[in-house]
């Protein structure tokens, strides 16, 4: 395979499919925003099946749909720093400090953005209704969305014990095993397309666990075993995954689904509050 993506599907057009014909035609006109589109977007913007696309990926001698979009990014990438060229300005290695800091902050701004600009009410009352009933709460997520995970664990906790957080991937798939459908699952997966999240997802749903899912795509294969799907804003490339400003978006979600919480159960959140609070003042100096 040439080492760019678009080369090789240049030399490879003339052996293609139809179907894959015209899934090349669209990429050679949207190449930059394929590497931001989950399967399933891409599959419906270029009209063509999702084993299409799986098809044509592994034809190109690449393992799957990630690795292509992963080989799109370097094609695209316009910076020895990999920032994004469509949620905010590049950062290139040319700029001033203060220019940095001033990108930094406007793509932290469009994250915030862009998810309150998708907050459905809705959603948010389900999932805070799903959350309140709820026996007990695991905080799931892996990789960089296992931090959001934990960030969603110990905000909860200062209002109530009943949220849980579990990191390993084994020690969740056994949780979700064991729980009911009394209990329920907040689960934060940016590109909602892992196996280690399907794992799980697929014993919540044979257990009846109501998921409410933090992601960027609604139509990702998480979505599928959602009950709830709430979406986070900006456009995370493949070679900036984990980025802060993505981040800032669930962060924003999760303080929203918070201070629902606090509203829907105000006498359990402050009491639990004022006690979580007098117990960290002692450690105080």
């Amino acid at each position: 395979m040439a080492e760019n993506i678009m080369e090789a599907i240049t030399n490879h057009y003339h052996s293609l499919t139809p179907l894959g014909k015209k899934l090349a035609d669209y990429l050679f006109k949207h190449s930059s925003e394929t590497q931001y589109l989950s399967i399933s977007a891409l599959a419906e913007n270029s009209g063509v099946s999702e084993a299409t696309i799986t098809r044509f990926c592994r034809g190109l001698g690449l393992s799957g749909y990630n690795d292509f979009k992963l080989a799109l990014a370097k094609v695209d990438q316009v910076t020895d720093l990999g920032e994004p060229i469509d949620s905010a300005s590049p950062i290139t290695s040319e700029d001033s400090i203060d220019s940095i800091f001033h990108k930094i902050h406007a793509a932290n701004i469009v994250s915030i953005n862009e998810t309150l600009e998708m907050l459905d009410e809705k959603s948010i009352r389900k999932a805070v209704d799903i959350l309140s009933a709820s026996n007990r709460v695991y905080c799931f997520g892996h990789g960089g969305s296992m931090v959001m995970a934990m960030e969603a664990w110990a905000r909860f906790s200062t209002a109530d014990s009943r949220f849980i957080h579990i990191s390993d991937s084994h020690m969740q798939a056994m949780a979700a095993s064991l729980a009911t459908p009394e209990d329920s699952i907040l689960f934060f997966s940016y590109s909602g397309s892992t196996k280690d999240m399907e794992d799980v997802m697929q014993i919540a749903k044979s257990r009846k666990i109501p998921v409410i899912l933090i992601t960027h795509f609604p139509t990702s294969r998480a979505a599928e075993f959602a009950e709830v799907v709430l979406v986070c804003g900006y456009n995370e490339s493949p070679l900036q995954s984990g980025s802060i400003a993505a981040k800032v978006g669930q962060m924003f979600l999760i303080d929203c689904l918070f201070y629902c919480f606090c509203k829907k159960n105000p006498e359990i959140c402050a009491a639990a509050r004022s006690s979580t609070a007098e117990a960290i003042a002692k450690k105080l100096l």
